[in-house]
């Protein structure tokens, strides 16, 4: 069994999640002018989006789930 953390995603995958950040961390900048919690919420998803780009690790293929990128 591999560690958890372990690497799980091409660099194609690693590109989709780390534009994918960029885009939620502009949102959180546009939600923070609505609603402070809004803007905490899209912050938090950008920073784990983020983290996955950088690792090169997927949640949802670590618990198992198969995904196309």
């Amino acid at each position: 069994m591999k560690p958890f953390f372990s690497r799980n995603i091409d660099n194609r995958g690693r590109l989709v999640r780390g534009i994918g950040a960029l885009v939620l961390l502009v949102g959180a900048g546009f939600g923070f002018t609505v609603s402070v919690w809004l803007g905490l919420g899209l912050l938090a998803a950008a920073v784990f989006v983020g983290f996955e780009a950088l690792r090169g690790w997927c949640v949802m293929r670590a618990c198992g789930i198969k995904t196309r990128l």
